[in-house]
């Protein structure tokens, strides 16, 4: 089993009466609520928990972006992974992930993720997002065509990854006259790309088809085992068997020494609502043409009540969510038992433990990651054996080299 260490980054020192008087926390929220040296502070003490991530045994450290929203500070998930590729050693640096639709070149961004990868000696691991609905509005992209902006994006940079250039492309939103980029990553025929999600059938249907690992990200037990049944019906369909190694799971963990200590500090895991929208208007979360007609009307029911959301709702009480496991907190031989029931639900060969949130202290923070290395992550260990919970990198090598049919790059003469 692959195990990830993961915290949304919040700037979690602004005057929370001000998110209150606005309502809606992502993308409008003033920024003159920002504190930069409370940003500063903010940012190196995450630098060194992560080093602390690395010294008591995680496999990787997960990290992500958003924009206009308080919740988290990560503004380009690849500044922190550059930073990490050259401060640690052996953990997998995974972004989870960085959001395609928003880019202008993705020639540049297989530029950055290579040397990302040449930097950690080969420990990318390069996840792709199309983004959430406030991220489209927040970058100015035209929500009504994500998807077809993620999939050319993607076939673009696997092509400049495994395709000697120069060659010309020509799509439908990207249009680069010379791919030539001397910038190509350590690992071959490129690094290992994995999708996290939510809720999206279309996306997980993709994720299956080119045998990437789908990343849950803190969706229900009941949702969890939905979504793994839509993944595998598109594996079969494609020709093989899915298992652990295509599954990952992510879920908020908090350790420390007594469980009264744990539980304080779980409570901010309800810090923003406790969801990656944070207080976020329906509309801006799903704008217009952002999803399918199936999935909007999905999200528009769950916004209005007529459907249960994957997460669970909206922040519902500390002990609901304690209840049925998703957060799980207390002392380690208290949350080790609970992960084994977690893991024998929904059988991840790659779990993210999103550890700390909202305004836990830098000591604390510390003193979960220390005991969750030290005496939780070695038990998971073993039950992850017992139950054959097997990761991508015991399993198969990187397999999709897929490009799309509708744009079909034309060689430069010479190339």
């Amino acid at each position: 089993m692959h195990l990830m260490y993961f915290t949304e980054q919040p700037m979690s020192t602004y005057p929370r009466e001000a998110g209150r008087d606005a309502g809606n926390t992502a993308l409008m929220i003033s920024n003159r609520h920002f504190d930069p040296a409370e940003g500063s502070r903010l940012y190196n003490e995450r630098l060194e928990q992560y080093q602390l991530v690395e010294d008591v045994g995680f496999d990787g450290i997960m990290l992500n972006e958003h924009h206009n929203a308080p919740f988290c500070m990560q503004a380009k998930t690849n500044v922190f992974c550059s930073l990490l590729a050259g401060m640690t050693e052996r953990v997998k640096i995974v972004p989870l992930g960085n959001p395609l639709p928003l880019t202008e070149n993705p020639v540049r961004l297989a530029e950055e993720l290579a040397m990302i990868d040449m930097i950690s000696k080969g420990r990318l691991v390069s996840g792709i997002v199309r983004g959430g609905g406030t991220e489209q509005l927040a970058a100015g992209v035209n929500p009504a065509y994500n998807r077809e902006r993620f999939v050319e994006a993607h076939d673009l940079i696997i092509k400049t990854w495994t395709e000697p250039g120069p060659f010309r492309w020509e799509g439908k939103h990207y249009q680069q006259r010379v791919v030539n980029p001397w910038a190509l990553p350590l690992q071959k025929p490129h690094p290992r790309i994995w999708v996290p999600g939510v809720a999206s059938k279309e996306t997980t249907e993709w994720a299956a088809q080119h045998r990437y690992p789908y990343i849950c990200l803190n969706t229900t037990l009941e949702a969890t085992k939905k979504i793994w049944n839509v993944y595998d019906e598109a594996a079969r369909a494609v020709g093989y068997e899915p298992g652990p190694e295509n599954r990952g799971y992510l879920l908020r963990v908090h350790v420390q020494d007594t469980r009264e200590k744990a539980l304080e500090n779980a409570s901010e895991f309800n810090w923003m609502m406790g969801e990656f929208t944070g207080l976020a208007h329906p509309v801006w979360s799903s704008p217009a043409g952002y999803s399918s007609p199936k999935n909007r009307q999905a999200l528009v029911e769950i916004a209005n009540g007529r459907r249960p959301s994957p997460r669970g709702g909206a922040a519902p009480p500390l002990n609901e969510q304690l209840e049925s496991m998703q957060i799980i907190a207390g002392t380690p031989d208290e949350v080790i038992k609970k992960l084994r029931l977690v893991m024998e639900g929904t059988r991840p060969g790659i779990f993210g433990i999103w550890g700390n949130d909202g305004a836990v202290n830098d000591a604390d923070s510390r003193r979960c990651i220390e005991l969750l290395g030290r005496e939780v992550l070695p038990a998971v260990r073993d039950i992850a054996d017992e139950l054959d919970l097997r990761d991508p990198f015991e399993v198969d090598a990187p397999v999709s080299l897929k490009h799309a049919e509708s744009a079909r790059p034309l060689a430069v003469a010479g190339g």
